[in-house]
């Protein structure tokens, strides 16, 4: 089963609940926001609730507008060697990945976010951008974890590079997250650290970089990021939190636009998106 937001045949976007048997619509006032609102027991009886056969033929990103979409950094070796291959600065990547504190940075607003089949963007002024695939946390305000979604970190190591602190112009820009292609309920996922990760870019029709790994390399704890991020904040209609990168393509790749990027995580799904560069896409 998952949560998905698209378009039916007959109106404006709505939330569903797909599983084998097709899709139940819920209600049209029915908001990720509200479902998130309480605990988990509340998130699980707003997808109960009562809802017509219906059929979502075109996937948005399973968030509300206003969902802010925060991020993990440096929480697997591979991405803690990426950063201090690329960085001028690479002692500090080195000592956060094994800091009790982890790094965590805001990534976007839902508004902000792109879905399946959408495009996502790269930077004109960067040489050298990356996908980054990505488990991805949607939390409940009481800070139990709702569900999982696949998230790609689009980011720009050119920048990131030059100095840590340009982060949020490597990170933030519009287009350089997505979400998708629905939301997997916690309670139907036995084991989220066995979940094989798999990504490959295509380029002119044919496999421009591909790699596959899981989330048994995670180095932190899931419920350990969550308590970080919630320490000294709050978010009343919760939140999602991307949970760090596994697979990182090397000094050699770089995205373009025309690729298409293809995420699949175990139990989770499939996130396909085009690239674009970012004048080539409409807010």
């Amino acid at each position: 089963m998952h949560l998905v937001h698209g378009f039916p045949a007959d109106g404006p976007a709505r939330w569903a609940v797909r599983d084998g048997d097709g899709d139940r619509l819920l209600p049209a006032e029915f908001s990720l926001g509200a479902a998130l609102a309480a605990d988990l027991d509340h998130f699980r009886r707003a997808l109960e609730a009562v809802g017509r056969p219906g059929r979502l033929s075109r996937l948005r990103a399973p968030v509300d507008p206003w969902t802010e979409v925060w991020a993990a950094g440096v929480t697997y070796r591979i991405s803690r060697e990426a950063r201090t291959e690329e960085s001028r600065d690479p002692d500090i990547y080195q000592r956060v990945y094994d800091a009790p504190r982890p790094e965590l940075f805001f990534k976007s607003l839902g508004w902000r976010v792109r879905g399946p089949g959408q495009a996502v963007t790269v930077r004109p002024d960067s040489d050298w951008n990356v996908p980054e695939p990505e488990l991805a946390l949607v939390v409940c305000a009481s800070g139990e974890i709702a569900g999982y979604t696949v998230c790609d970190d689009v980011s720009s190591r050119s920048i990131e590079g030059e100095n840590p602190l340009y982060l949020p112009q490597a990170k933030m820009y519009f287009g350089a997250t997505a979400l998708g292609p629905g939301i997997r309920p916690a309670w139907e996922v036995p084991d989220p650290y066995d979940l094989g990760i798999r990504m490959a870019v295509s380029r002119d029709s044919r496999q421009e970089w591909a790699g596959s790994t899981g989330t048994s390399r995670l180095h932190r704890r899931l419920d350990d990021l969550v308590a970080h991020l919630l320490r000294a904040d709050r978010y009343p209609h919760g939140v999602i939190l991307s949970t760090g990168t596994c697979l990182v393509p090397g000094g050699d790749f770089t995205l373009l636009p025309g690729d298409e990027v293809r995420i699949e995580i175990d139990e989770i799904g499939e996130l396909v998106t085009p690239v674009r560069r970012i004048d080539q896409v409409e807010p």
